[in-house]
């Protein structure tokens, strides 16, 4: 039995071990709460399960300087590009750590193999959270230029006015229709779809996750008064929409990042005549968020060719504009030079 403990107390440690990895990055990495929190719990039924066997045998089975397998590596077991790398090698080790309590169990206390079995069940959803809220956040990492599309904002038709600011280097379009009803909104929502799809761009709809859900949108924006970030993702899926959320103070961006936001808003940058902006917040609070907030940021409000150069001095790399490109005699023209000192190398 010496040595069915060995195995034990090494996947144990290989599986609590992999639980911490998942847990800190999904913490201080991407600042979400609901994955940090899945994880501390399998760590927490981990330990659980872990308390019928004999902790004096275990640790007495153990032997790692006699560990064979101390000294044989392999080729790509140290390559790691980044830190999403290692929460997700991190999450392999979980699973087949689990896979061999489970197995191992049936020898040394069959009654508990039940509980790694339904560990792993939940590790690999938990892999799978993860997986998918790293490839969205990929999705909107390569965002620069981010169009508000407000149908009364245009000054040629709407469909018209977005292949315009995408032909001008959109990257994301936020469909903006607080007055429209809501069978308007889903037929103009789709029309928005086709060309967004099309042109490889992302489409994102402001305040409505159903409208999002059903026209196959890339994600929802909300603001500080829509639905909570967590019930939004849940209603669209998880993980599977990217969800982002409107911060006019330090403490709402912390809070969205908690909530598990892909990216937040920041603004009002300047005076802006959209009514629910609030009180301009300026580069002060700009600088805040770039110095403590991982997620991504768009900076919002009164944005404009003449002072964008204002926010990437301080550090924008992502500007949510509306007004000074639809409302544009020349649409693609007006995105184009905004678009370009976004991406114009400091």
């Amino acid at each position: 039995m010496r040595q069915i403990y060995r195995i034990l107390d090494a996947n144990f440690n290989r599986a609590r071990e992999a639980m911490r990895v998942i847990e800190d990055f999904a913490r201080f990495i991407l600042d979400d709460a609901t994955i940090s929190s899945s994880a501390k719990e399998l760590r927490n039924r981990l330990r659980e399960a872990v308390e019928p066997f004999p902790a004096n045998a275990l640790l007495a089975a153990r032997d790692t300087p006699g560990d064979v397998g101390t000294a044989i590596t392999s080729s790509g077991e140290t390559d790691r590009s980044d830190a999403a790398d290692v929460a997700t090698a991190a999450c392999k080790r979980l699973t087949e750590a689990l896979r061999t309590l489970e197995e191992y169990a049936k020898v040394a206390k069959p009654e508990t193999a039940g509980q790694f079995e339904s560990m792993r069940y939940d590790a690999y959803t938990l892999e799978q959270q993860l997986a998918l809220r790293l490839a969205v956040g990929e999705k909107f990492g390569k965002v620069r230029l981010y169009v508000l599309l407000t149908s009364h904002l245009c000054k040629s038709d709407p469909i018209a006015t977005g292949q315009a600011v995408i032909a001008g280097g959109a990257d994301c379009i936020q469909i903006r229709e607080k007055e429209m009803s809501d069978r308007k909104l889903l037929a103009h929502a789709r029309r928005v779809r086709e060309i967004t799809q099309a042109a490889g761009v992302l489409l994102i709809i402001n305040d409505r996750p159903d409208i999002a859900a059903i026209v196959g949108a890339d994600g929802v924006h909300l603001g500080q008064d829509d639905i909570p970030v967590a019930d939004a993702r849940r209603s669209l899926g998880e993980g599977r929409f990217i969800v982002g959320g409107s911060t006019h103070n330090i403490a709402q961006a912390r809070a969205a990042a908690s909530d598990g936001a892909d990216y937040i808003g920041v603004g009002p940058m300047f005076p802006t005549a959209t009514k629910d902006a609030g009180p301009v917040a300026g580069a002060a609070y700009l600088k805040e968020v770039i110095a403590e907030i991982q997620i991504p940021h768009v900076a919002i409000g009164g944005i404009t060719a003449d002072n964008i150069g204002e926010l990437v001095a301080v550090g924008v790399r992502r500007a949510a504009v509306c007004s000074a490109v639809i409302a544009a005699d020349d649409p693609a023209k007006a995105a184009a030079e905004i678009k370009k000192q976004l991406t114009h190398k400091q």
